[in-house]
């Protein structure tokens, strides 16, 4: 191959994955799965928490009206953004008392896009606001 096939290869190859991952990019954060006017606030204990990427999650098992168990799904912001925030591996475990407020998802009545959470002695470990992208 010359030279100058092989530069317009790579410009080619380049362009490609810029436009992919900005095309991911902003699909991704549309935020449109979560009704910002639907606000939830669950208490109830920590079951599990993911550390994963593009959003970190956190599970609670909580008691509904009727007093019967119900899991719910918090997504948090990136675990980059949680590190800056203060937060380690160890800021939350599972068996400790949350509060979490959020927005509930569209389609699953038991998960949420976490805005606010508490722990049992009323300290705020998280917030942001429920527009926010990240």
């Amino acid at each position: 191959m010359n030279r100058s096939r092989c530069l317009l290869a790579t410009c080619v190859a380049v362009a490609l994955v810029a436009a992919s991952i900005s095309l991911s990019a902003s699909a991704h954060h549309s935020g449109a799965q979560f009704d910002q006017k639907d606000q939830v606030e669950v208490a109830g204990v920590v079951t599990k928490v993911e550390w994963t990427n593009p959003h970190a999650r956190l599970y609670v098992s909580a008691r509904d009206e009727r007093g019967a168990d119900v899991a719910w799904e918090f997504e948090l912001p990136s675990v980059n953004h949680l590190l800056r925030e203060g937060w380690t591996t160890h800021a939350l475990g599972v068996g400790d008392k949350v509060t979490v407020q959020g927005a509930r998802a569209r389609a699953f009545p038991t998960v949420a896009l976490a805005t606010h959470v508490t722990d049992a002695g009323g300290k705020k470990l998280f917030m942001r606001s429920p527009t926010s992208g990240q």
